[in-house]
């Protein structure tokens, strides 16, 4: 029965570990580039669709991507409890502010909270753009994205082009410098 405990924690303890971490690696295949061990693919070409979509924001409000069509949209999945989404607040904030009024807007993606849980998160970090509430939602955005780039991690961020489609995935917590990069990459209209 004592052997037994420590395994159970264990159990536990690798459960929530993985919470907030990579959950899968999907690609599309199409040659994309693969900055190798960071989880951050880029498509030179995008081949997605356009992806729209839209849902109830921690303010009240409504989001919808329609209407930022013609400017980049940086779309991250989070959750107030994932202890990279915390760490990487500050990245994103100030990425935000860089990018404000550059043609560039970020979206967060809430798949967990209740504006109750989100909102203190937002005030604590300073959130300067709106999140959806994806579990309001009944998990739309998610399901937006499942047929072609899945988010796959909590945090994950996405970079769409002016028309709509994902041109990088950023699996686990944003790193500044490429991010900033796959922005200006899908800014520059490689494949417009």
């Amino acid at each position: 029965m004592r052997r037994s405990l420590p395994a159970a924690a264990a159990l536990a303890v690798a459960l929530l570990l993985t919470g907030c971490t990579q959950q899968g690696f999907s690609s599309p295949g199409d040659g994309g580039t693969t900055v190798g061990g960071t989880g951050v693919e880029e498509w030179q070409h995008p081949t997605t669709d356009p992806i729209a979509f839209s849902g109830p924001t921690v303010d009240g409000s409504t989001f919808d991507s329609k209407d930022y069509r013609g400017q980049v949209l940086v779309v991250n999945f989070w959750y107030a409890g994932c202890g990279p989404c915390q760490s990487e607040s500050p990245t994103l904030t100030s990425l935000a502010a860089k990018y404000k009024g550059k043609g560039v807007q970020f979206v967060g993606v809430d798949v967990r909270d209740e504006a109750g849980e989100a909102k203190p998160f937002e005030q604590k970090y300073g959130v300067p753009y709106p999140s959806i509430l994806d579990q309001a939602n009944h998990g739309a955005v998610e399901l937006a994205f499942a047929g072609s780039i899945q988010p796959n991690a909590t945090p994950t961020t996405l970079v769409l082009d002016k028309q709509g489609r994902v041109t990088a995935r950023m699996l686990g917590q944003a790193d500044p410098s490429i991010l900033a990069t796959l922005i200006d990459s899908a800014k520059s209209g490689r494949d417009a």
